[in-house]
């Protein structure tokens, strides 16, 4: 499309024509404009609603013709949104187009925002691993503030998908393996991109996806199908879709799986009866990039109009790309095989949306030059990225206090294929890379270790590690230094959408240049680089320092720096179970006990156990150091038993009892001993992250209600048995230092 679209007359003269319809009544509540526009929308222009189209610059799906008469369509109200069009210019000249429509309805512009704008923070499993809401809800806040600048009014994002596969690409899109975690990463996320209440300029509006159970895809191979139980849905995968609800999501995409055989776009259970019924979802829902037209290829529906109609009955509001509702839905209605109330539903959702938006009193609110330039070059926005980057990264391992490297060392070797990485670190699914801006590890270490330091560099190979060519300049370079600091892992693109991964060991021979160095007697400091958990057992066992740093963002290398110098001392956790094995996969700390528990790892025989290996992770959800340690004592209940209106309050003193200051992650979990379904080992329940100074102490509680003793049973019923449960307090699922049982009396 070419950008020299804007009307001649000046915006005054549009908003003057918008306002001449009575749906831009002075005072009128948005209910009563949406019915008063839509009373005067054809068929067609209501169809054109639904209908959302990805401009050319910047593609995210399979390609089409669908843009071959965009411009047309746009003026003619074919079109209702359109993806992947951003920046103030741009959307004020695609805006420009819709306001020479019949009935000049506004475009909504959406993009995938999903961890930054400009400013790139973590990916989001990265941030989960803070266990910090509030810097998750700001980076989302200051994502908001850029794009809404930039002509944005809509983010696909957060993703809330619980994923148990780190096979699966898309994990490192959303928080992890938890309901509950990710239940509360969830409702900060939406918070942090809508604000207070949508319409201000500084906000977007977010997008809860994928609904549902996208991130169960049977091997971890992306756009699988998923077969799980109704119970296991409502409990586990569920959840952090219903605190999107609750925290105000305006939009939900749905996914592009089959779950129990029924495409989730054509899935009448999630969308009609579990979303818009029981939650009372008011928002409208996007199908994935052509998900609809997806359903021909599952089997599911015969042709597009097929899929149109299966689509828009079973609550699909919105079609991304695929051209089905734009093509089908009229001829649909016309023939009797679609209500035409169910088109009228979705398009009053989508409407309602632009009202609330502001966008009939200003189409241009959000495309504003200025505020753009403001926004991106805000130096707290880098700050921010900064600081929660090094909040978002993990100490899995730190033997003989390897860590922090101490200042005033003569010489550090930075080895390793990523070391000097700069794309790398901005992670996938950006909006724009700049990584002439992300300042790489090599350069972040030379600057904070000073001039009275040597630093050098090697690579030793590429990412992908094919050969061992550069291993002798890796092995020079490491024997004239003090420290080793060796970078590994991943390349940006190897997770994300599409990237699921059968081995999700390092690259190629990455654990052979580990083991070159060892050998060679420079055991190094390890820095892991990936978007998802891998699997490194040679490194884990010899390592003597392990800091999983994710895919960090604009200041990922400054930030990796502040953390190896000790600038910051780590408090991230895992929001994912690291295991040991491809074997061990899918792999959550919520275990089930079996008639044949392992109670013993040296007593297997007829156990539920591997012959092989261990049944332990590598590394436990929860898990990760600290520079400091911390002591949790003298734990307290109000009382031991309550009635199911009643609560418990469970206290404890935490303590910082080394050296220098740090914050812990306090976690709360609890075992249902009997019940009438099976109930897991641990649940995490509460989790608070506390900030102390050495030696300093501070009372911590945690309160107990019936929903936290609730399940949903074999009826899909919520409910809380009475009996005996009990409570476990600790730093990681693996590490609990406290322990408590109430009781729930009928």
């Amino acid at each position: 499309m070419t950008r020299n679209w804007i009307a001649r007359s000046a915006a005054t003269t549009l908003l003057a024509l918008i306002a001449n319809g009575a749906w831009a009544a002075d005072g009128a509540a948005i209910p009563e404009r949406v019915e008063a526009l839509l009373r005067q929308m054809t068929l067609a222009e209501k169809v054109g609603q639904l209908n959302q189209l990805s401009d050319k610059q910047f593609i995210t799906g399979p390609e089409s013709e669908l843009r071959r008469n965009l411009e047309s369509d746009i003026r003619a109200g074919k079109v209702g949104s359109m993806l992947n069009v951003k920046g103030a210019a741009d959307t004020r000249a695609v805006q420009a187009i819709a306001m020479q429509s019949r009935l000049k309805i506004p475009l909504l512009f959406g993009l995938d925002v999903i961890h930054g704008y400009d400013t790139i923070f973590p990916v989001p499993l990265g941030e989960a691993a803070s266990w910090d809401l509030e810097a998750i809800e700001q980076s989302a806040r200051i994502a908001a503030r850029e794009a809404s600048a930039a002509g944005i009014h809509w983010t696909f994002a957060p993703m809330v998908d619980i994923a148990r596969d780190p096979r699966w690409g898309r994990v490192m899109e959303g928080a992890g393996e938890d309901a509950y975690l990710g239940s509360r990463i969830a409702a900060a996320r939406v918070r942090g991109f809508q604000g207070v209440k949508l319409g201000g300029t500084g906000s977007v509006m977010a997008t809860a996806k994928h609904f549902a159970a996208y991130g169960a895809a049977i091997a971890g191979r992306d756009y699988n199908a998923v077969d799980m139980s109704e119970q296991l849905l409502y409990e586990t995968y569920l959840p952090p879709f219903k605190a999107a609800v609750d925290a105000g999501a305006a939009t939900f995409m749905n996914s592009f799986n089959t779950l129990n055989g029924v495409p989730a776009t054509g899935s009448a259970l999630l969308q009609r009866d579990i979303l818009k019924g029981a939650w009372g979802f008011k928002g409208f829902v996007v199908s994935d990039w052509n998900s609809i037209g997806e359903m021909v290829p599952h089997g599911y529906a015969s042709d597009l109009s097929d899929a149109a109609a299966k689509a828009i009955i079973a609550g699909s509001d919105m079609d991304m790309e695929s051209n089905a509702y734009a093509g089908s839905l009229a001829q649909l209605v016309g023939a009797g095989k679609v209500d035409v109330k169910l088109v009228d539903d979705a398009v009053r959702r989508v409407l309602t949306k632009k009202f609330e938006l502001g966008l009939f009193d200003d189409p241009y609110r959000f495309s504003d030059p200025k505020r753009e330039k403001e926004a991106v070059s805000d130096p707290a926005h880098r700050a921010a990225a900064r600081a929660t980057a090094a909040k978002s990264m993990v100490l899995l391992k730190n033997d003989g206090g390897a860590l922090p490297i101490k200042r005033g060392v003569k010489s550090i070797a930075v080895i390793g294929p990523l070391a000097d990485a700069r794309r790398d670190l901005e992670g996938g699914w950006i909006v724009k890379s700049n990584a002439a801006r992300v300042v790489n590890l090599v350069d972040a270490i030379r600057a904070q270790a000073g001039a009275g330091t040597r630093v050098s560099f090697a690579a030793g190979c590429d990412v992908a590690c094919a050969s061992d060519s550069g291993f002798a300049a890796a092995l020079a370079a490491a024997r004239e230094a003090d420290v080793v600091v060796l970078a590994v892992g991943e390349s940006w693109e190897m997770s994300g959408e599409a990237k699921s991964r059968a081995d999700i060991g390092l690259p190629g021979r990455q654990e052979q240049l580990f083991a070159a160095l060892k050998a060679a007697g420079k055991t190094p400091v390890v820095v892991v680089l990936a978007g998802r958990p891998l699997i490194f057992e040679n490194v884990a066992r010899d390592a003597k320092a392990i800091l999983y740093a994710w895919l960090p963002g604009s200041e990922g290398g400054n930030a990796i720096a502040d953390v190896l110098f000790g600038a910051v001392n780590p408090s991230a956790r895992l929001p994912m179970t690291f295991p040991r094995h491809q074997g061990q996969i899918p792999i959550s700390y919520q275990q089930y006990s079996t008639g044949r528990p392992v109670t013993d790892e040296r007593d297997i025989q007829y156990k539920s156990a591997y012959i092989d290996m261990s049944n332990s992770p590598r590394y436990a959800f929860g898990h990760g150091l600290s520079y400091t340690t911390f002591a949790y004592r003298d734990l307290k209940l109000s009382r031991n038993a309550m009635k199911a209106d009643g609560k418990i309050t469970l206290s404890f003193t935490l303590a910082n009892t080394g050296p220098v200051a740090g914050a812990e992650v306090a976690q709360l979990y609890l075992r249902d001993p009997v019940a009438s379904s099976v109930r897991p080992l641990k649940e995490l329940k509460g989790f608070q992250k506390i900030a102390l100074a050495p030696g300093q102490q501070q009372q911590v509680s945690f309160t107990i209600d019936r929903d936290s003793l609730a399940f949903f049973n074999r009826k899909l019923q919520w409910v809380a048995e009475p009996g005996q449960f009990e409570l476990m307090v600790g730093a990681a699922s693996d590490d609990i230092r406290l322990r408590a049982n109430i009781e729930l009396t009928e």
